[in-house]
């Protein structure tokens, strides 16, 4: 009588390691975050620092575009007509309304930059987002230039505008990553920039924070900041645990998902 050939035994089940999460982040998202954290500081910096913050100008341009954007949709949304629009990195960005829903209005540009900002920041997590992204920043970098006439910073939209077309072909387009991620800190922390062009370089065009005290004079300027920088705290940290629970991949994943949209 023939024997059986011999049966493997079965192969158990992994056990998930104790205090392991599906919001755990593996080492690469790790340094993802750390990025987050030092593109804040790195922003900070040349956004108010004297001749290096003109090296960001176009990016500048692009943030405060997208706040004002914000403020124009929420006006024609509420019944209102505008009546001036104001994209400058030296005097800050305005948008006049005349009738609408003033505090609709008001929080929409706040609201709107942390949200696109946190769009960008998922980039920092996936290669498809960021290849997805880098079109509306693409369209957004050129489009502040029919209001400006600045022959440098008409310049440096060139290069920045070089830049991202030059990352889709780096390292399949990991580069975009970092890029879009830049992107997204800088809009998703608008308030803090917003009150620091108010506070230390007392900007013709206020704050939005300052319009808010106006607006509702109960709160000063500081303590409308303070509130809307707990929100885009809140926001950030809500679209980290996004993308770490929604982009658990390696990079050759990233490479191989992001490839499927638009090879490189």
């Amino acid at each position: 009588m023939a024997s059986l050939p011999p049966v493997a035994p079965p192969i158990p089940t992994p056990t998930p390691r104790p205090g392991s999460s599906l919001i755990a982040p593996s080492n690469d998202q790790v340094v993802v975050i750390y990025v987050i954290l030092a593109m804040a500081v790195i922003i900070f910096g040349f956004w108010n620092v004297p001749i290096v913050r003109n090296i960001i100008t176009p990016l500048k341009l692009f943030t405060i575009g997208l706040h004002e954007l914000c403020h124009i949709a929420a006006a024609v949304l509420s019944g209102g007509r505008i009546l001036r629009i104001t994209i400058d990195p030296h005097i800050g960005g305005a948008t006049i309304v005349e009738g609408g829903h003033p505090a609709f209005i008001l929080s929409a540009g706040y609201i709107g930059s942390t949200l696109f900002g946190a769009l960008f920041v998922l980039a920092g997590w996936s290669t498809l987002v960021a290849k997805v992204m880098s079109f509306v920043l693409g369209i957004g970098l050129i489009m502040p230039l029919a209001l400006v006439r600045d022959k440098l910073t008409i310049i440096l939209t060139i290069f920045y505008e070089a830049l991202l077309i030059g990352f889709w072909f780096i390292d399949h387009a990991q580069a975009l990553r970092w890029y879009c991620l830049f992107i997204g800190v800088m809009s998703v922390f608008f308030v803090v920039w917003d009150v620091a062009d108010d506070r230390f370089f007392h900007k013709t065009n206020d704050s939005d924070a300052t319009q808010f005290s106006i607006l509702f004079p109960r709160l000063g300027p500081h303590v409308w900041a303070a509130l809307w920088i707990l929100f885009e705290i809140i926001v950030l940290v809500g679209f980290t645990l996004l993308g770490i629970y929604a982009f658990k991949q390696t990079k050759e994943e990233m490479d191989a998902q992001a490839a499927a949209f638009l090879p490189t």
